[in-house]
């Protein structure tokens, strides 16, 4: 299947995707490769699609720094295995219990719930793998412990695992509004903190620079989320490429249900101002994160 291109995203931008994809494909396990039921759900589960956002924030923030090349790509490469084995694990009947993703049936729907979940698991693994390999030919090796250590903290207790149990205990309760972008700051955000971070890591980009890269991403990471809760309100199935409305059928708390739609807009728009603020020294090499920001509070999927 070819690659889902956003397409209000420049032609930089999109080949950039273009290079994502490659690489994702050179690094996944070949489909007819024993096990191979299991590397066919891997390969549904990675190049089906989706926005590579995660990606592009790894090649944009280094490339903020005047920094590109082949160690850009493992980075990549790391944050959406991270990212589709997050996918997989979530859709599963005890998680989220979804049966539409990407505009396709789940991974799980496909292969069976056993093989999903070992996927989701190869996934993450495979993720660290490409990151340690690659980091120790192509950068100093504090520099690879520091990328390593970023997506390790993105993926545990302290991020999507963590967001992802407060999410699950949170059904069918109140929350207050810090509650909930504590919630979304750990179950979306920490991946796309740490993908800017791996970027500007492997840029080399000093103590003020990452900071503020980091503000940045933890607005956009946020603002993802807003989006996300709109969507699910005013979206259609066929254009989010999954079922809408499940989030208010299944009592989870949101941005809408807690403040309002009108606040929701309101509040993605603040957020996106302050990434855009963040950046704002930069100038014109900022312009791809620019547009990341705005592209993730504006989608239509």
């Amino acid at each position: 299947m070819p690659p889902t291109t956003p397409s209000r995203l420049n032609p930089n931008l999109e080949a950039l995707i273009l290079r994502a994809e490659q690489a994702l494909d050179h690094r996944l396990p070949a489909a007819d490769q024993s096990p191979a039921d299991l590397h066919r759900a891997m390969r549904y589960a990675v190049l089906g699609g989706g926005k590579r956002l995660r990606p592009l924030l790894v090649y944009a923030a280094a490339q903020a720094l005047g920094v590109d090349g082949p160690q850009l790509d493992a980075a990549a490469c790391a944050v959406e295995l991270i990212h589709a084995y997050s996918l997989v694990h979530d859709d599963l009947p005890a998680m989220d219990d979804d049966a539409l993703r990407r505009g396709r049936p789940t991974c799980h729907v496909v292969f069976g719930e056993a093989m999903a979940i070992l996927a989701g698991d190869a996934l993450q693994a495979l993720a660290f793998e490409i990151l340690a390999d690659d980091t120790a030919r192509q950068t100093r090796p504090e520099t690879g412990m520091a990328m390593l250590r970023a997506l390790g903290r993105a993926c545990g207790a302290e991020g999507m695992a963590g967001g992802q149990a407060l999410d699950l205990a949170a059904v069918g309760q109140p929350l207050t509004l810090a509650q909930l972008e504590h919630m979304h700051a750990c179950k979306t955000g920490a991946l796309i903190r740490a993908s800017v971070q791996l970027g500007a890591l492997a840029a080399g980009g000093d103590a003020d620079v990452l900071l503020a890269l980091d503000e940045y991403a933890s607005a956009v990471g946020l603002a993802f989320q807003v989006r996300d809760d709109i969507l699910d309100v005013e979206g259609e199935s066929s254009v989010i490429g999954k079922t809408a409305g499940k989030d208010a059928a299944a009592g989870k708390p949101t941005f809408p249900s807690i403040i309002g739609l009108d606040a929701s807009r309101a509040r993605l728009a603040e957020l996106t101002d302050t990434a855009l603020a963040a950046i704002a020294p930069l100038g014109t090499r900022g312009t791809l994160l620019q547009e990341l920001a705005r592209y993730a509070a504006d989608r239509a999927n």
